[in-house]
């Protein structure tokens, strides 16, 4: 068995990192936006890092759950998201500004959902 309180804590964390992202990508319209400007570089780097926090975070909580976790969760592809926050840190120059518009625009509230069922269902264990 895992430490609900840890498990929690994290979770909390990711919840958070989710809602910075939510803020940060309220005025971009187009994956274009974080090309054409300074200041759209700079919330492509910022939501960039909210974005390796979530998927660090998932692969701590994958570790301390011993994947039992997280696996309880299937609507989530969480290897997909352990992935790209693999990409963003080590090919960031590789970087896909399409796909992080996609991923801020579509990916997210699902996963806010599932982190917040999560933290739901653990709180009644």
């Amino acid at each position: 068995m895992y430490d609900n309180l840890l498990v929690e804590e994290i979770l909390s964390q990711i919840l958070t990192a989710i809602s910075r992202i939510e803020y940060r990508f309220k005025p971009v319209k187009n994956a274009d936006y974080f090309l054409d400007s300074e200041q759209g570089l700079e919330k492509l780097d910022s939501i960039c890092m909210a974005l390796i926090t979530i998927g660090e975070s998932l692969k701590n909580l994958d570790k301390i759950t011993g994947k039992e976790l997280l696996s309880k969760y299937s609507a989530i592809n969480w290897k997909r998201i352990m992935g790209m926050r693999d990409i963003i840190s080590h090919h960031y120059f590789d970087l896909d500004a399409e796909i992080v518009f996609d991923v801020c625009q579509n990916k997210l509230i699902p996963l806010k959902s599932i982190i917040e069922k999560m933290l739901n269902d653990i709180s009644f264990q």
